[in-house]
């Protein structure tokens, strides 16, 4: 299958093969192996052998405890729309991904996993000169796309090799939060009016703002998501979501991964109320607004009175990945009846010392993943900063509004007029 010199391209997450990559570990004569992936959810032993070289597009607790352990773990910066493309003109000959065991059709469904890799699975599949590896586990989700554009699904006549590998799939804590993730939910909440579509990451905030819809009076809600979590489910569960008027996509939800609870993955199974579709379709800004009264809620580590967001990099180290963030930040800003909502704690404790998440200046080094003119609000546990139409001396004084009162007196000292 693969060579001592080969390329090897994966799937975000969940679509990473964990058997082929636990056989692969246990191989002792590559030369050198470049692979393509993003945000491992176990730890492989291939990625500690010499001449292993992981290219990643979305750093996780794995990825960060490879390259600190001296491992070559590389990052790959682009948004996950635009990794379609990339791996086009990347190429990997080899490819793998995990699907469902085939029905009755011959078809395997690759469950909660769409991203950025389905085109390149296919293209791989239908050329002699390259390999496709379906690693089939009966424990995932049978998850749909959209016929005939988005199937969502391969054939067993495309895969050149088949593994069968039952396990467990792998579950996302989905927390509920605390004090803070309450206090910014509940200045979120009445922005969402009945019949808006929305997403949502994964996190204390997110969760703690579906579970405020899903108690609450409204409803009629539409999903149009990036990621589907645990916390969307409930909302379906609660009988607040019917997709009846997003304008696009409509009668189902939309999401290209989905990652949570065991639960989750109960109900996903055979549920065409959710739809898996590429990430160039989910996440592309322009059918990002196509949705009516879009309202996006997303994090970020830091930013500076400028508005300009820090969420993938930790004192100018990689972190995480830029994902969806920059297109679901300003995809709202193409419609003005949509609203998209940066939300952070005002603080975080750094080395013994608390330190406010909004500075006058980001520190140097410091890497933006979605830039000012994007921003539409942002939100702490302080309250609701409304940045569009505001001048630069304008967008610092609401946001220093929402900073933590210890450090406002600071932030204003710092403040630029121009």
């Amino acid at each position: 299958m693969l060579l001592p010199r080969d390329t090897l391209g994966l799937p975000l997450g969940p679509g990473i093969p964990p058997a082929l990559l636990t056989a692969l570990g246990e191989r002792e004569d590559f030369e050198e192996l470049t692979v393509f992936a993003a945000l491992l959810m176990g730890l492989f032993k291939v990625f500690t052998r010499p001449g292993i070289h992981l290219r990643s597009g979305f750093f996780g607790p794995v990825e960060r405890g490879l390259r600190g352990a001296g491992h070559d773990v590389q990052f790959v910066p682009a948004d996950f729309r635009r990794f379609t493309r990339i791996l086009e003109s990347l190429r990997p000959r080899v490819m793998g991904t995990v699907a469902t065991p085939p029905d009755e059709r011959g078809t395997m469904s690759l469950s909660l996993h769409a991203g950025a890799t389905t085109h390149e699975l296919r293209a791989a599949g239908q050329d002699p000169d390259r390999v496709l590896i379906v690693e089939v586990n009966p424990a995932l989700p049978r998850t749909v796309g959209l016929e005939p554009e988005a199937p969502h699904a391969l054939h067993v006549d495309l895969a050149d090799v088949i593994i069968e590998a039952p396990g467990p799939l792998p579950v996302v804590p989905d927390s509920g939060g605390g004090e803070v993730e309450e206090r910014i939910a509940s200045h979120i909440a009445p922005f969402v009016a009945p019949g808006s579509t929305l997403q949502t990451g994964i996190g204390g905030i997110p969760s703690q703002v579906v579970a405020a819809l899903a108690a609450g009076p409204g409803g009629d809600y539409g999903v149009h998501s990036e990621m589907f979590t645990t916390g969307l489910m409930e909302l379906h569960r609660a009988g607040k979501v019917s997709n009846a008027h997003k304008g696009l996509y409509e009668g189902f939800s939309v999401t290209t991964f989905a990652g949570g609870s065991e639960a989750l993955y109960e109900w996903l199974d055979g549920n065409d109320a959710v739809r898996f579709l590429p990430v160039e379709d989910v996440n592309a800004p322009e059918r990002i607004a196509a949705n009516r009264n879009m309202v996006c809620i997303n994090g970020a580590l830091a930013l500076d009175l400028a508005g300009q967001v820090v969420a993938d990099t930790r004192g100018g180290e990689q972190y995480s990945g830029i994902g969806g963030h920059e297109d679901f930040t300003g995809g709202p800003g193409l419609e003005n009846s949509d609203r998209s909502f940066i939300c952070l704690p005002s603080t975080a404790r750094v080395g013994g010392r608390v330190i406010s998440r909004i500075s006058a200046v980001l520190d140097p080094g410091a890497l933006v993943t979605s830039p000012r003119h994007q921003l539409d609000a942002v939100v702490t546990e302080y309250g609701v900063a409304e940045l569009q139409g505001l001048t630069v001396a304008e967008r610092a004084a609401a946001l220093i509004g929402i900073a933590h009162p210890d450090f406002r007196d600071a932030l204003k000292a710092g403040v630029r007029t121009t």
